[in-house]
């Protein structure tokens, strides 16, 4: 539940964020009367990723067993790819978001009302879209039951009311810090849901191994007991793991979250000066 509560509450931090930064944006340049089409623009994002979701969930149901599980490890593989490409780029957007966001705004203004709900629709889009997606692969890796699902409600719920605090001005956040712990934390999930999705994908018979176990610790942590069912809704832990889900796990998380989690290493250093000529030392005046 904990890692659907996470997901919930960065990537609609995300979308609050934004919607926050267009309607201030607005107000403080007088232009209260285009609130409308920036709130239709964000109504048009919620509901195209509520029927993503909804697609997603209903259009598998009718599907083979086998199908379903090709489908379900083909789009968790997609979905870890998005979910890595965002907390990147969030990472090194967080504290430019709010000038890229007026610039586009300033663009949709000046071009009328069409593109005002367009540039709306397409800030928020884009994250519920992918929201849509990570949640229904975490919720499927988490098991079946309310519990992941009131998690990433939960969440979203909770990210309302932050970016409403934020708006306001009761409530200062750390852009940068706060999207570098919980990017940490969610590459975590993204490659428990990364294993999950190539489990899926041998159970469909397209990937070998399904026989092949790393490990198998089920009568030490039982799945269906307290703690096992924690460790399987925070981390997608999964007792009895193929090789192959093992090595796709560590491959995946050990150099992605050291990376993320190190600037150094992908900060830009200047470059050292050019060692001086030889043919300029040798022109110089002799004293004599």
């Amino acid at each position: 539940m904990f890692s659907n509560y996470l997901i919930g509450l960065r990537e609609g931090l995300e979308a609050s964020l934004v919607v926050c930064i267009l309607i201030a944006y607005l107000v403080k340049t007088g232009n209260k009367d285009k609130l409308a089409p920036l709130w239709l623009g964000v109504g048009l994002a919620a509901a195209l990723s509520l029927a993503f979701g909804a697609g997603l969930e209903f259009g598998t149901q009718e599907l083979t067993f086998k199908a379903q599980e090709a489908i379900g490890g083909t789009l968790s593989i997609v979905a870890v790819g998005l979910v890595t490409w965002m907390v990147f780029w969030m990472k090194r957007t967080a504290r430019h978001l709010k000038a890229e966001l007026q610039g586009k705004l300033d663009a949709a203004l000046a071009m009328g009302t069409g593109a005002l709900v367009a540039t709306a629709f397409l800030a928020v889009g884009r994250e519920g879209l992918e929201t849509s997606l990570f949640v229904w692969r975490s919720v499927h890796a988490a098991g079946d039951g309310a519990g992941p699902l009131t998690g990433v409600l939960l969440g979203i719920g909770s990210s309302i009311v932050l970016g409403w605090l934020f708006y306001r001005g009761a409530l200062k956040i750390n852009l940068s810090k706060f999207f570098t712990w919980t990017g940490g934390m969610l590459v975590v999930v993204a490659a428990g849901v990364l294993a999950y999705g190539v489990h899926d994908l041998q159970e469909a018979d397209f990937v070998p191994g399904l026989n092949a176990k790393a490990f198998d610790i089920s009568g030490t942590i039982p799945p269906d007991s307290w703690y096992g069912t924690l460790l399987k809704g925070t981390l997608n832990f999964q007792p009895d793991p193929t090789v192959l889900q093992v090595v796709v796990w560590a491959l995946y998380l050990v150099p992605v979250l050291a990376l993320f989690l190190a600037p150094s290493l992908i900060r830009r250093t200047k470059p050292a000066p050019a060692p001086k000529p030889e043919s300029e030392s040798e022109s110089e005046p002799s004293s004599s």
